[in-house]
């Protein structure tokens, strides 16, 4: 009996893959603004999921990190206390706010950045992260890993079904690692609130395969949403394909405690070799 099975492709954008030259734009001015080690390599195994085994597959979801170049969790938002820059990979905390170690640069938004922070604290999930700019609307580093795009542009062809594309990331007062919510939800904006619509395309499916960048944070902020939507008796629907997703360096740590956690609240782990065969099969029910 064909079951529904469901791949779900998180931010698979050019920003976060380790491209090799041949990938990047002639003439060498454009490169990945914040690579993850191994996620070319991911998204080439993603391309043969579904270059092989796209009969299997009901449908695919593709997550999209979509951010202006002004963000909160960008540079170009914080001063340091003597006016300079703020490189990326800082961390910033209220309090480093209110002993007036970072600043926001335009100074009139220091009671909303407050706000903001204390709540993203009291959450208990993340401190707010500097990263570099990176997967800014319009730009080539937004744009989608081009064999992954090939690969799911053919089975739209083939399938007669459009690939769901979930837009993440565009207030810029609030970080967005997961695709089901932002990590303070904005009263005023309901693109950062909970986006029952994706999730109810999830919890038809029979199966999810869960692949994309990075694992340590969007891959694992969207699975935990999914998770607690989902409840125990869902659990078993979610399958973490190991080799289709990376860390972001120095984050192994967080990545495999949130596997491990995964696990132990009932999703299962498969390697992309496992994974095409079931999709092999599906097909052939």
């Amino acid at each position: 009996m064909r079951r529904q099975l469901h791949l779900l492709i998180i931010d698979p954008q050019n920003d976060f893959c380790d491209l090799p030259a041949d990938y990047l734009p002639a003439g060498g001015k454009l490169a990945p603004s914040l690579p993850v080690p191994g996620a070319h390599a991911d998204m080439l195994r993603v391309t043969e999921l579904i270059n092989r085994g796209g009969a299997g597959i009901d449908e695919i979801s593709i997550t999209l990190d979509s951010h202006h170049r002004l963000d909160i969790a960008h540079p170009g938002f914080w001063n340091s206390a003597n006016g300079g820059d703020v490189t990326p990979f800082t961390q910033i905390s209220a309090t480093d706010v209110r002993a007036g170690k970072y600043q926001p640069r335009v100074a009139a938004t220091l009671p909303r950045v407050l706000h903001y922070l204390d709540q993203l604290e009291a959450a208990g999930r993340y401190q707010l992260m500097v990263w570099p700019v990176h997967c800014e609307i319009g730009s080539w580093g937004h744009n989608v890993h081009a064999d992954v795009r090939h690969a799911y542009n053919l089975w739209e062809e083939r399938t007669l079904r459009s690939v769901n594309k979930i837009s993440k990331g565009s207030n810029p007062w609030t970080e967005h690692y997961s695709a089901v919510q932002a990590e303070v939800p904005d009263p005023d904006d309901e693109l950062t609130q909970s986006n029952r619509p994706f999730l109810d395309s999830l919890a038809r499916a029979d199966r999810i395969y869960i692949t994309g960048e990075a694992g340590s944070h969007c891959v694992k902020a969207t699975t935990e949403h999914i998770a607690d939507y989902f409840g125990p008796e869902h659990m078993a629907k979610l399958v973490l394909v190991s080799d289709c997703m990376s860390p972001v360096s120095g984050f192994e740590t967080q990545y495999r405690q949130f596997v491990a956690d995964m696990v132990t609240r009932g999703a299962r782990t498969a390697n992309a070799a496992q994974v095409l065969a079931e999709l092999l099969e599906n097909a052939e029910s």
